[in-house]
Order: structure tokens, then sequence, then C-alpha cells
């Protein structure tokens, strides 16, 4: 019995030698992005952003190039300014979404009819 509790306690106690061992240091890269979270997630603070709103503009801010960059990294940034132009197609597919969702729901369709006038009404 002794021998049993011995064992156990040595595996316990080698267990947490090892675990020390598997952290190590963020790369570089993370650095950067930890920072630019941070850097973002303050702004969003200061601006007293909630909510979707919050979201959209974390979303957009994580997506910039950092604040340091160099001459050639700014040609990269402005690739990031076309999902931003992407957003007002989103939110009108999404009211279309909306208009026709309503519409099968005033019509009381299901199943198959359902999925067949959505398809219609998303298309025209």
């Amino acid at each position: 019995m002794k021998g049993w509790i011995a064992l156990v306690a040595l595996v316990f106690t080698t267990g947490g030698a090892f675990a020390a061992e598997g952290k190590k240091e963020p790369s570089e890269a993370q650095k950067a992005q930890q920072e630019k979270m941070k850097s973002c997630n303050a702004e969003a603070k200061e601006k007293a952003l909630a909510g979707d709103g919050r979201k959209q503009f974390m979303s957009n801010c994580l997506k910039k190039a950092p604040a340091a960059a160099t001459p050639a990294a700014a040609p990269a940034a402005a690739p990031a300014a076309a999902p931003a132009a992407a957003g007002p197609a989103k939110s009108s597919q999404q009211d279309k979404m909306k208009a026709c969702n309503a519409t099968a729901g005033s019509k009381a369709l299901k199943g198959d009819e359902r999925k067949a006038f959505m398809s219609e009404c998303l298309k025209g």
C-alpha cells in the first residue's frame, strides 16, 4: 500500500515538472497579434461600442495593417478595404432574406414549398 502511495505521489510531482516544460514564449507574430488585439480593444472601449457594432469594429480593426507597418506593407492595406465595401451588399442580402422569410411566413409555406419559394425569392 505504501508503494502505491509513493508511486502516485511521484507521478503527481513529476507531472508538474513536465507541464512547465511544455510552456514556451509566444512567437513574434503572436506577440504582434496580441498587441493589435489590445489596441483595438482599447479603441473600442474608448468609443463605448457594444454588440454588433463592436464586433464589426473589431473585425475591421484586426484586418488593418499594424501602425508600425513598413512602406512595403502599405499595399497590403488596400485589399483590406474591399471587404468593408462588401458590407452594404451583405446587408441588402440580409434585408432580402428577411423580406422573403416574412413573405413565406405570411403565406404559411412549409417544407419543399417554402424552400422553392425562398430560392426563387432570393434570386429575384
